[in-house]
């Protein structure tokens, strides 16, 4: 059986590091946390656990991601959020892909809990993305929303169970969340010379709802599934707000 390495980077986690440390210690040969100097239970917590606890300033999401992926010994890394768990039928799964990886990545779907409900529809369901991979041939890039970047011509599959990821538990967190994300989000489309015209300001939001709205069905989730959308569109709102507003900064200083 292939040995496998779970690596989460934390902060101040201690609501969340204990129910997503059950979740992969049967499925976990090693793991690894890097914390950004927690200063609450997060450290006690883990240390109850057959962990490796790593204290490291935050270097951003990606360059903390790789950090610790440097710190593992085993070939193949299960990358985990501290306020994510796998579904027991993702630790299944796993389980028995451990006894022959016959992939170099595999795409993990996941569910979100809003403000207590599940949502199984709209922009943020099935949100597949690459965590369980070889890591001689991927590494983390982005600033937010950061993605596996794999080598040509790596071979990838669809794992068919879900993480459960355990979001916001009010409206007022993820409006407040939403400020910060959408200032880095414009920081680094600003960084990669993108623009925000007129066009992208007004119409994108619009078409963000109405993608969330029909396309994904979110209604279908009920009241806080239309709430996300809602929310979504005003982050799509803010981002370019705030990325012409950098465009204008940066023609100024051009100009000077």
């Amino acid at each position: 059986m292939e040995k496998l390495s779970v690596v989460i980077i934390s902060y101040n986690e201690e609501k969340n590091i204990k129910r997503c440390l059950l979740s992969v210690k049967d499925i976990a040969d090693e793991i690894i946390v890097v914390d950004s100097f927690s200063t609450d239970k997060t450290e006690e917590i883990c240390k109850k656990f057959n962990v490796k606890f790593v204290k490291k300033e935050f270097l951003g999401y990606s360059k903390q991601k790789n950090f610790a992926n440097s710190l593992t010994e085993n070939k193949y890394i299960l990358s985990i959020d501290a306020d994510e768990e796998l579904s027991i039928e993702l630790q299944k799964s796993i389980l028995e892909i451990k006894t022959h990886f016959k992939y170099d990545a595999y795409y993990l779907k996941r569910c979100t809990n809003y403000c207590g409900t599940w949502l199984k529809h709209g922009a943020w369901y099935p949100d597949k993305r690459i965590r369980l991979w070889n890591k001689e041939i991927g590494f983390w890039e982005g600033d937010i929303h950061e993605n596996i970047i794999l080598n040509k011509n790596s071979s990838t599959f669809n794992l068919k169970n879900d993480i459960l990821h355990y979001s916001y538990n009010s409206i007022e967190s993820h409006i407040a969340q939403l400020n910060k994300f959408t200032t880095i989000s414009a920081e680094e489309m600003a960084k990669n010379g993108k623009k925000a015209s007129y066009v992208k300001v007004f119409l994108s939001p619009f078409f963000n709802f109405l993608k969330g709205f029909f396309v994904k069905v979110s209604f279908l989730d009920g009241y806080y599934g239309v709430v996300v959308t809602i929310i979504n569109s005003f982050a799509t709102f803010l981002k370019y707000v705030k990325l012409r507003k950098l465009n204008t900064e940066i023609n100024n200083e051009q100009k000077v």
